[in-house]
Formats: C-alpha cells, structure tokens, sequence
C-alpha cells in the first residue's frame, strides 16, 4: 500500500473517486497499519467537504463519542448498511442515483467497520474492551440487527438475514461476508488478551466490563482462580448475563403454543372470553326485522382451559470447551421449563465426567458456577445417568446437544437408538446458540437421519418450538 497515490480531491473529483477514497483508507487502515499520509489527507478533505466532523477520521475515537459530540448522525447509522428495496431502485438511471449521499455512507461505513475489525495490539484494557463492544453495537444496528445478533451473545438473535445490496456504487455486500467473520470470534479475542483478574479486582474497572457470551465463557473457565472482590465481580457479570438471557427465552417460551383445548373443562363466563361471533350467529333467529334489533337470549364464551399431561424432560449437555455456548443457553432453558406446570426436567453435564445439576436446575446462575468447561468428551458417562431417570417413556424427552465428536462412537449411539426405540422422544441438537451454527460429527449426522431423529439446527428457538410442541 506504500505511495499509493491517492486521486487528487478537487471541486470537479466525480463522487466515484470520492467514494474509492474513503474505500482505499480503509484497507489501508485494515491490512497495512501504517498510516497513508496520502490517504489521509484525501479522506480528511472529502469529509470536510461533504459535511462531516474530522473525528470521523480518528481511529482511536469510538463511534459514540462521534454521535455524542454529533447527535444527528445517530440516526444516518441505523440502518446504515441495510440493502435498499430492489424494487424500488428499478427503472432508475445510474446517473439519477444520489451520488452524493453515496460518499457520505461510504465515510460512516468506514468508520464503523475500522472501529470494529482493527483491534487494539497488546494487552487489552476494560476501557477498550467496552469500546469495542460499544462500536460492535452500531455495526449491527448498521445491518439493522438486533443486539448481540453478530456476535452470538444473545438467545434472542435471529441469525443475519440482511442479503447483499447489489451492483453500482453502493455499500459493497459486507452483511453476507460479516457474520462469516464472526463478531464474536473477534470479542474473544480481544477478552482472552485482557488481564481478567486484574480488572476483576478493580471494581470500577469491573464496572466498565459489558458481559458477553466470550466475556462469561473466560469468567467460568477461570472462577476457581478467584477469589474476594475479583470472585464476587465474576458472579455479578455471570448473573447480569444469565438474567439478560433468561428474559429472552422467557419470552420466546411464553410466546409458544401451551397445549391443546380441553373441551371438558367449561369456559368460565366472563367478558374476556366471550365468543362474539358464535353469540351472534346462533342468535340470528331472533332478529326482528322491523326493529332491526338483534334479540340475545343466550351468550357462548371460549374455552381456555389447555390439557396438559406430566412430562419428564431430559437435557444433557456437552460441557466441553467448543460448546459452551450451549450450556449456557441450555442451562438457562432448562430453569425456565422447570418452572412449567407438570414438566420434571433434569439437567446433565458431561465432558469425560457427568454431573447432574438437576438439584440446581431452578436457577441457571448457581448451575453455571457447578459447571467444568473444557477437557475431552466421553459421552458414555452421561448416558448412565440418563438412562435410569426414563421411567415412563412415551412421557418422556430427552435432549442431547453436543457436536459429537466422541472416542466411544459405537456404543453411544447404539444407547440412544435404544432410547428412541423405548418410545421416549430422543432430540439430538448440534449446539443452541444465537447464530444457529453448529459442527456436528457427520459420523452420527448420517445415522441420526437413518434413525429418523435428524439432528435439529443450532438455533434456540427451534428447540424452544421442539420442546414445547411435545411438552404440551
């Protein structure tokens, strides 16, 4: 990238090469590190002439320092990199594009995406850690994502859907390529670089931590090195995250279907649940033409009470290091349906151990704290403590997520056939995180879907549709 010679920036420069300017400085910026005093100084002259503030051109300023100091551009990056409706774009003339609004995106693009894909080097401080974080917010609201969607922190994200923006000179197609990147890679990374327990120990510095799915992942691994402020800090970030989390799925729990009618139940007679239409059309017989009245001598009400039968639901978890997004998420899930009427559920964990966290099950934060990431997987050990709590197996699911990477293959699989056999439900899920990605060993993919019980996507509210159209 050294003496690149950037276009020179004149009254006549066409938008194009002001565009390609702002484009340039980027790459620059991403892949040589060395700054481009050419390129600088061509950028710093097309955002002063379009209007923008030169903050816009300091790396080491976060994007909400910029809308501080600028309000209204707050709002020229929601949706900043969303695709425009093609619909609307055909029939129209290159030449009757907004050329000029094209460089301003192009700037406000550059600005988010540097913040977010040029990390600090070094150690890593909670002040840049939050900054990132802060700056990786407005690149979804950029894609017009919800929060944490990119970066597979949330149970309630819904996958990237954004598709690319087409030809000409428009936003180039980032929203297809990013969430392949992966946000939450880059967190990750950027969290294993900070000195945890430092920060930890400094409650103001703790303070400024925002907890994140790589954030709780390293506090889980590292807890039993903690102790004091830094152990009671971990906990407060754990709990924060687990509550976040929790009113995601609660919400996308209650949302689903709760059980079939129960006509035998009579309907309780109350306004709420009074059938107007049903009322008036078993009463048309008593309409009086010459008064155009309709005469109501009898008022039908719907039913709402559901049946429900008492249901044993199993989860059992891969703990091990590749999975722990899933356990925090099951983890959580499995408090929430233990709270349902008439569901026993049961908790396992497993790496080359098992445990059952069944005791703790109502409440995922004391759960977690129970929890060993990481080590080898042998999912033989779990199976012995699952298979003795299917008492009743037409009642009966169990959920099995893992990647299924196991070193006893054979005999696993033959138990869980076993398990299907006996009539109980058998739900195998490669992982339950926000992005629905998932690896699965394609060894016990291929019999899995000979068996009849394919292995489900990795996205939660799959799970949650799964488990409560069986539950209920």
């Amino acid at each position: 990238m050294t003496g690149q010679q950037s276009p020179e920036v004149t009254g006549e420069t066409s938008h194009d090469n002001r565009r390609q300017v702002m484009y340039w400085r980027l790459l620059a910026r991403l892949f040589d590190h060395e700054e481009q005093a050419a390129l600088e100084s061509a950028s710093l002259a097309v955002v002063e002439d379009i209007g923008l503030p030169a903050k816009l051109l300091d790396p080491q300023a976060s994007v909400d320092s910029v809308v501080q100091r600028h309000p209204e551009l707050a709002a020229e990056f929601d949706g900043l990199m969303v695709p425009e409706d093609d619909a609307a774009e055909e029939g129209v003339a290159g030449d009757a594009r907004d050329r000029a609004a094209e460089v301003r995106r192009a700037a406000l693009v550059s600005k988010v995406l540097l913040n977010v894909f040029h990390s600090p080097p070094g150690t890593v401080t909670a002040g840049q850690l939050s900054r990132w974080q802060s700056d990786a917010g407005w690149l979804e609201r950029a894609l017009g994502c919800r929060p944490g969607e990119l970066r597979g922190g949330r149970a309630g994200g819904t996958g990237v859907s954004p598709t690319g923006t087409g030809g000409g000179g428009r936003t180039p197609d980032l929203s297809r390529l990013i969430p392949e990147i992966g946000l939450g890679s880059i967190e990750a990374g950027l969290v294993k670089r900070m000195r945890l327990r430092e920060v930890l120990a400094d409650p103001q510095l703790a303070g400024r931590l925002t907890p994140s799915m790589s954030l709780i992942e390293q506090l889980l691994r590292d807890k039993d090195n903690l102790s004091g402020v830094a152990l009671a800090n971990a906990k407060s970030l754990i709990r924060r995250f687990v509550d976040e989390v929790a009113e995601v799925l609660r919400t996308q729990v209650e949302k689903s279907t709760v059980g079939a009618l129960d006509r035998s139940v009579p309907p309780k007679r109350v306004f709420r649940n009074l059938d107007l239409d049903r009322t008036i059309w078993k009463n048309l017989t008593n309409w009086s033409p010459e008064e155009e009245r309709l005469y109501v001598d009898r008022l039908f009400y719907r039913h709402t009470a559901r049946r429900t039968t008492p249901q044993r639901l199993i989860v059992v978890v891969d703990q091990s290091g590749s999975m722990v997004d899933s356990m925090v998420n099951c983890t959580i899930l499995a408090s929430i349906f233990a709270g349902l009427p008439k569901v026993d559920v049961h908790l396992i964990a497993y790496d080359t151990q098992a445990l059952d966290l069944t005791p703790w099950v109502h409440d995922p934060f004391e759960t977690l704290l129970r929890t060993n990431l990481g080590g080898g997987t042998d999912g033989t050990v779990a199976m012995a403590l699952a298979q003795p709590k299917i008492a009743e197996p037409r009642n009966t699911v169990v959920v099995w997520i893992s990647d299924f990477y196991e070193w006893q293959t054979e005999p696993l699989f033959e138990s869980m056939a076993a398990i299907h056999r006996s009539g109980a439900k058998f739900i195998p899920v490669g992982s339950v995180t926000s992005s629905g990605r998932a690896s699965v060993n394609p060894w016990f993919r291929e019999r899995f879907k000979d068996q009849g019980t394919p292995v489900l996507s990795g996205h939660i509210r799959k799970l949650v549709h799964e488990l409560k159209t069986f539950l209920t």
